[in-house]
C-alpha cells in the first residue's frame, strides 16, 4: 500500500474528496495512461487535451485546450480561475505540470 500524500495535512484519505482538486485529477489521468510529455511546442497540444499548471504561490490550475488559436498558432485554453469560464492565451504563461489526452 502506498503512503498517503499529505497535500492538505490529512492523516487519511478524504472520503468526500472534491473532484476539482487538481492533484487528484492529475493522478487519475496518469493512472488512465493519458499522460503526454511536457512540451514548449504549441503543436504538441491538441483540441480537448487537458493541461495543468503551477501558478504563483504554488497554487494548482487546470484547463482544456481549445480549437481556437492565437495569431502565432498557440492554442487558447478554456479555464475558470474564479471569474467564470474564459478562453485565454495562457498555455505557456505558467509552469506546465501535466499534459493529458483521453481517448488516444
Amino acid at each position: 500500500m502506498r503512503p498517503i500524500q499529505k497535500n492538505w495535512g490529512l492523516k487519511r484519505p478524504d472520503t468526500n474528496i472534491d473532484h476539482r482538486r487538481v492533484p487528484n485529477l492529475r493522478r487519475y489521468f496518469e493512472r488512465q495512461g493519458a499522460s503526454f510529455p511536457l512540451s514548449s511546442d504549441p503543436t504538441a497540444f491538441k483540441t480537448g487535451d487537458i493541461v495543468s499548471w503551477n501558478l504563483p504561490n504554488n497554487l494548482t490550475h487546470i484547463g482544456v485546450v481549445s480549437a481556437n488559436k492565437t495569431a502565432s498558432g498557440t492554442p487558447l485554453i478554456i479555464h475558470n480561475i474564479g471569474s467564470g469560464t474564459r478562453e485565454q492565451d495562457i498555455l505557456f504563461l505558467f509552469e506546465i505540470t501535466g499534459h493529458y489526452r483521453l481517448n488516444q
